[in-house]
């Protein structure tokens, strides 16, 4: 089933009206039909069960099948906050992220950070890293899209997330596995969540202290050295696992 989003403004008692590059996307390139179901989405994270009724002229028509009770997102708003990679990682990192479930992705620039970002670079960056994250949660059928954030200094990232319920950033030298999972015990439904993940070349050893001093939690991923792109998917990750078994058993009780 094909999915779309759109805003509330487009969506009436019974019918859904779908226009411009989405419109365009669903009847010249995906050509649906009349009587094709169609998955939508609004900005409010509500999902809709749809059926087409109209694929010709300037606007794809919907009647309105099921409003969907369940969402497909975490119960938890989670924030990476990614330190600049090099060439197009950041592109695989926010489709994972997406896929995983981050409902904010934030770039970070950090001391080890190499890549550099002009305003006209920046602007044409974060386009293009918000349409990836749109693309990819209409694949994972996510129902909202994550935000894509301007690049942010480190010291103004973790300033923003100690007001975070809870936050952790993976430290290549945080030794024992201990803190990890007092980390992972914290990861329940209903908290602001960040995870800090360095560039190539890691956290320096002053802004892992200055982190902690914000009441950010060094945690160890494991004995391995793993590549940026690893790390990010590796503690969203168990973030993701630990939020729907808590979910799905708060559901049973």
């Amino acid at each position: 089933m094909h999915h779309f989003f759109t805003d509330k403004g487009s969506i009436s008692e019974e019918i859904i009206r779908i226009q411009g590059e989405d419109r365009h996307h669903a009847v010249d390139v995906l050509r649906v039909r009349p009587g094709e179901e169609i998955l939508v989405s609004d900005e409010e994270g509500q999902d809709y069960r749809c059926e087409v009724m109209e694929a010709s002229g300037e606007e794809l028509c919907l009647r309105i099948l099921e409003r969907l009770s369940d969402n497909h997102e975490l119960e938890s708003e989670v924030w990476l906050f990614q330190g600049l990679p090099k060439s197009d990682k950041m592109e695989l990192i926010i489709q994972k992220a997406t896929e995983l479930g981050a409902a904010h992705i934030v770039p970070v620039i950090t001391k080890n950070t190499i890549i550099k970002l002009d305003e006209k670079k920046s602007g044409q960056k974060i386009r293009r890293w918000q349409s990836i994250a749109e693309a990819s949660a209409k694949q994972s059928k996510r129902s909202v899209i994550p935000v894509v954030h301007e690049p942010m200094r480190f010291s103004d990232a973790v300033k923003l997330a100690g007001d975070f319920e809870i936050s952790v950033i993976p430290y290549e030298h945080e030794e024992g596995i201990e803190s990890l999972c007092e980390a992972i015990v914290s990861f329940v439904p209903g908290r602001r969540i960040g995870a800090f993940i360095g560039p190539e070349g890691g956290f320096d050893r002053l802004e892992v202290s200055f982190a902690k001093k914000q009441g950010i939690l060094p945690v160890s991923l494991g004995k391995r050295i793993l590549r940026t792109e690893t790390a990010a998917i590796a503690i969203l990750s168990m973030i993701m696992i630990r939020l729907e078994i808590a979910q799905n058993a708060f559901k049973e009780d």
